[in-house]
């Protein structure tokens, strides 16, 4: 029995259909069941999903401090120095003045 390039390609397309199928009421199973615990005890979105931990900060990129006057580039400070700063000894003139 040798199948042909089109015959398996039906083949996988029912199959793919079959497995859409499955994967649907299998979802719809579990969204029932989730539906009678949460009836059953009383839970909340909070009981389920509880809200992010009130010490975690979340991670913020620098506030930049030296700005290039050529090209408005911006430079935090931190880590490798920027080609444009890098070999400058006095960075003063290129410090961003906040008010």
């Amino acid at each position: 029995m040798v199948s042909t390039y089109k015959d398996l390609l039906a083949q996988k397309s029912a199959l793919e259909a079959q497995i859409a199928k499955a994967q649907a009421e299998r979802k719809a199973e579990g969204i029932a069941m989730a539906n009678e615990v949460i009836k059953e005890y009383g839970l909340t979105a909070d009981d389920v999903f509880p809200p992010a931990k009130a010490g975690a900060k979340p991670s913020t990129v620098g506030v930049a401090k030296y700005r290039d006057p050529a090209t408005g580039a911006t430079w935090t400070g931190r880590g490798k120095p920027p080609n444009w700063i890098k070999d400058v000894a006095d960075r003063t003139p290129f410090e961003i003045k906040t008010a």
